[in-house]
């Protein structure tokens, strides 16, 4: 069949990158044609971008100075972010044409359109739901969504309606968080199932071979996502307690004042390295913890100060490791708690099988 997927695939960030390239590559492996919708919004790059995300931090709005010094700070970061995931994209993801409106969007056909993986269903940076994630735009050709997300618990009861009105036109749905299965049955939206992010659907051994060249040496990893201060500094007195130097992996240049060797934008592959050859892995990203956990990592996690740590509660309760979440900032003993990755592997497996079945069954196989 012919298959095309909508997903935040454009967003400068790696774990949206992966999980494109990962739910890409587990439908070409069923004996499908794929490709990835290349839906990019405006309001999410460029100067358009970085002005959108200006409206949403109080802090640098209450002067015309500060506005433009958030600027002035913002964009040559995000553009280098920009074209250095674009080329990424390019590399490893089969592309439709570039489409930013609805009317480019209608003009696409597949035999199915796949809502794909990460925070698809969640606001937008504008605050507001995309039609087009939950597609809207198509006319003919059955609708599924595999492991969408809300990316948070709460929404107002006039949201909850107008996400029952975009919900009730797909075919199948299942999802990646037992929190979102839980918003479906208050919706009465029918549900296959709760599945794996598609990044935990191929093993580490699978991503060990978009590794060019391994890391080499003892090292504490840190990647951060959000600004959290209190990470930073336990990041740092964890190192100095377990002996280790401390490596920092980000696409955002202004985490090199956060602590530990700074390592900027690397491509797929270097990112992938970094986390499978560390010896302790900090993170409060979803899909870096996917990641630790696929390639058996001992890793800590420190969840984000807001309302979007369901995606990391979930994976964490499924594979029976919410033992590695760390609030006490003072604690350290966590680094001599080694994870028994036989168990957990048991259950990734048997997640795994469960997981490709009810894919199987939202294609029609």
């Amino acid at each position: 069949m012919d298959i095309k997927i909508i997903t935040r695939h454009a967003v400068s960030n790696y774990g949206s990158l992966l999980q494109a390239i990962a739910t890409q590559t587990i439908i070409e492996n069923l004996g499908h044609k794929c490709e990835i919708i290349d839906y990019m919004r405006n309001d999410e790059h460029g100067f358009h971008g970085v002005i959108t995300a200006l409206q949403r931090k109080r802090e640098w709005t209450d002067s015309i100075l500060k506005e433009l010094a958030y600027v002035i700070l913002r964009y040559p970061d995000e553009k280098i972010a920009e074209m250095r995931f674009g080329a990424m994209r390019r590399k490893y993801l089969n592309l439709t044409e570039r489409c930013r409106t609805f009317k480019g969007l209608s003009k696409l056909d597949a035999d199915v359109f796949m809502t794909g993986s990460d925070q698809v269903w969640g606001p937008m940076m504008n605050g507001k739901p995309d039609g087009a994630y939950f597609l809207d735009f198509v006319k003919q050709g059955k609708k599924v969504a595999y492991a969408a997300s809300f990316g948070r618990t709460e929404f107002m009861p006039q949201v909850l309606f107008e996400y029952k009105k975009l919900l009730g036109c797909y075919d199948r749905i299942a999802v990646r968080e037992n929190s979102a299965v839980k918003l479906l049955e208050e919706m009465n939206i029918a549900c296959v199932g709760q599945v794996l992010d598609p990044t935990l659907l191929l093993t580490g051994e699978e991503w060990s071979q978009y590794i060019k060249k391994d890391v080499k040496g003892k090292y504490v990893l840190v990647y951060q996502l959000h600004n959290n201060p209190m990470l930073c500094r336990y990041a740092q007195h964890f190192a100095n307690k377990v002996k280790l130097p401390l490596l920092r992996i980000s696409p955002s240049f202004h985490q090199f004042r956060c602590g530990g060797k700074f390592v900027y934008l690397p491509d797929i592959d270097e990112f992938l390295s970094y986390i499978k050859n560390s010896t302790y892995f900090i993170t409060d990203s979803f899909h870096g913890t996917a990641f630790a956990i696929n390639f058996n990592r001992q890793f800590i996690e420190i969840l984000p100060n807001n309302k979007t740590d369901s995606r990391n509660q979930s994976i964490l309760q499924l594979t029976g490791l919410t033992e590695r979440i760390v609030t006490d900032y003072e604690n350290f003993s966590i680094a001599n708690k080694t994870i028994d990755y036989k168990t957990v592997n048991e259950i990734l497996d048997k997640e795994r099988r469960k997981s490709m079945k009810i894919l199987k069954t939202l294609l029609g196989d």
